[in-house]
């Protein structure tokens, strides 16, 4: 048992960090501390003033740790480290886990090239950004390698020049072919000079050059060269208006603002590089209750400069934070030049911030408006199923679908939908092997039972490795099965389930004259159903997703075997009469449809085997 009183006696003067666990020895909170004893005390004493998350948060401690630091700064990083490794409860957590876009200019080689990168390595290169839009970085260096006709390619130059033939961009006029020797290295270094002056923000230049070999070949009446150039001309002030925002300093900065509300908030932060803003981007904060903006803005600069290869020189904010001093050391050390951070007070650094947490605030208000459709789309709609069928909850649910043509490769489909919306990992498709001809009910018999099957074969082995059943791709049953049909599907899905000895309630999706979804079936009722509510909505969703995912799957089959048809499982047709009878009719549905006496006049054919063949199609189609 955890002796509270003793154990905070031992607690020292010093920095650290504390770690709460609770009764399962789950990690809720991480902190750091300039004093451990103190900060950790007052957890276990009469709380005023904290949030309600701390308040709860204290209630299920059942025991603590601490780590002892040299410094407050060593603290700090410990702090992180373990936010980011644990993902504490009760801690305010950076949602997103993104990595933004970079320029990058591999100057250290002899023929640099412009590449698009996620990251930022100590590798002599240059970098630009980071960018907030992943296809303006793309079409920056598309722009960049057109207009200075720089390599693409891996080629390790100069040692490989004239070891391989030129690449296609050379033969269409985009690469000036260093692989082979045609340019020297020192004019191809100018071009690249000239391609890190615009990443640079120096437009006119490259602008100006353009407009004259525009004007020059108009001059001359090469229109095709003006008109390329014209083009070019285009896209080089079409990237360069995407500077939006200058400043005169002409330096590295982030700007920062939060917006909260209840338990959640939105942090906005404009990436400013080189004076000008060169994107912005939102982040989501989950815990947040309680937290004033300071804390809010602090937990994310921890969390989010972290992880983060580039570190501006300035970081304004919108509110003071706690240990602003030991935050600037640790960034600064991790720069490897002086970091600063501000909150300013007046003029137009003050309108930037102002600016971003107004967008912060219409990005949390049109965020809320989303999630609320949203939930209505998904998770109101499983909740109106779920009160039409008079089952408690609904979470998981599958639905499945049988797809062929005349018989010929038989194919099932399984989607899956969580809380209402698409769970595109859990998808199955089913090649049909025991069942030939259109036999929808074996079709689909033989589907659920080798789904069902094998989840069970799986639980059971998983549950012999002493294992988690959820790493078994199929052991997770459903809430409900969807079949797309009335009482026929329904039941052959009841005694699958049945056999198997499986208890999953099985509805219908009960089609009306025009193919469209009327009503469900569910223990041997057709249950009418609002056609405009969620609800409803959701179901024909899952209809025509399974439906999809199986004509998706059985066209992608008959891609990969064109030469097969159905002609090919008729008694007597062989790939001579087959070809034959596709040359003399456009399509298998003329074939089906013929006479005896229309496919007995193609030479290949004798009557007989236009008999068989015409008995086949006409079989088949009273089954």
């Amino acid at each position: 048992m955890f002796d509270f009183e003793e154990e905070l006696k031992k607690i020292p003067h010093k920095p650290g960090v504390y770690i709460m666990h609770d009764e399962n020895d789950t990690i809720l909170y991480v902190g750091k501390a300039v004093n451990l004893h103190n900060r950790v005390r007052s957890y276990f004493r009469t709380i005023r003033g904290r949030g309600p998350q701390i308040l709860k948060m204290v209630e299920q401690i059942a025991r603590f740790e601490y780590i002892v630091t040299d410094s407050e700064l060593e603290a700090l990083v410990l702090e992180n480290n373990l936010i980011k490794e644990h993902s504490p409860k009760y801690n305010t957590l950076l949602k997103d886990d993104k990595t933004y876009p970079y320029i990058k200019v591999t100057v250290s080689e002899p023929f640099p090239r412009i590449l698009f990168s996620r990251e930022m390595k100590k590798d002599k290169s240059r970098y630009f950004g980071p960018y907030s839009s992943a296809a303006a970085v793309k079409e920056t260096i598309d722009l960049l390698n057109k207009l200075f006709k720089l390599r693409t390619c891996n080629r390790n130059l100069p040692e490989d020049i004239g070891k391989e033939r030129a690449c296609l961009n050379h033969h269409i006029g985009q690469c000036d072919a260093p692989c082979q020797g045609y340019i020297s290295r020192e004019a191809y270094a100018e071009k690249v000079e000239q391609a890190l002056d615009f990443l640079n923000g120096n437009y006119k230049p490259l602008q100006n050059r353009i407009r004259k070999q525009m004007e020059d070949a108009a001059e001359e009446m090469r229109f095709e060269d003006a008109a390329k150039y014209r083009d070019l001309l285009q896209s080089v002030v079409s990237v360069s208006q995407k500077q939006k925002i200058t400043d005169t300093e002409g330096e590295d900065k982030d700007i920062i603002a939060t917006s909260i509300d209840q338990n959640e908030a939105v942090v906005q932060a404009f990436f400013v590089r080189d004076g000008r803003l060169i994107g912005r981007e939102h982040y989501y904060m989950k815990n947040v209750m309680g937290l004033t903006k300071g804390e809010i803005l602090r937990d994310f600069i921890m969390q989010f400069y972290s992880g983060t290869p580039f570190l501006p020189k300035e970081i304004m904010l919108q509110a003071a934070i706690e240990d602003q001093e030991v935050i600037e050391e640790w960034l600064s050390s991790k720069k490897g030049a002086r970091v600063y951070i501000r909150v300013p007070q007046r003029g137009t650094k003050e309108k930037l911030v102002e600016l971003a947490a107004e967008n912060a605030t219409l990005v949390l208000t049109k965020d809320r408006e989303r999630i609320k459709r949203e939930e209505g789309r998904t998770i109101g709609a499983v909740k109106e199923i779920a009160e039409l069928l008079n089952m408690d909850h609904i979470v998981r649910m599958e639905a499945y679908d049988i797809s062929n043509i005349s018989g010929f490769q038989n194919v099932g489909s399984m989607v899956v939908f969580e809380n209402g919306k698409s769970k595109r990992s859990d998808y199955r498709k089913f090649k049909i092997k025991t069942v030939s001809g259109p036999d929808d009910y074996a079709c689909m018999r033989e589907v659920l039972t080798r789904r069902f099957t094998h989840g069970l074969e799986e639980a059971e082995e998983l549950s012999e490795k002493n294992l988690d059943e959820s790493l078994g791709s199929f052991t997770k049953f459903p809430d409900l099965l969807l079949m797309d049909g009335g009482r026929g599907q329904v039941n052959i899905a009841l005694e699958v389930l049945g056999e198997l000895g499986l208890d999953i309630p099985v509805c219908g999706m009960v089609k009306d004259d025009n193919h469209r979804t009327r009503g469900l079936y569910f223990r041997n009722v057709e249950l009418p159903i609002d056609r405009h509510s969620e609800g409803f909505k959701l179901i024909t969703r899952i209809q025509d997703e399974a439906h999809r995912f199986a004509i998706e799957y059985h066209r992608s089959l008959r891609s990969k075997s064109q030469v097969k048809s159905v002609l090919d499982d008729i008694p007597g047709v062989g790939p001579t009469r087959r070809k034959a009878l596709q040359r003399e009719f456009a399509t298998i549905e003329d074939i089906r449809n013929a006479s005896v006496e229309e496919l007995s006049k193609v030479p290949e054919i004798p009557e007989n085997v236009a008999g068989i063949i015409y008995e086949y199609f006409h079989k088949t189609a009273e089954n």
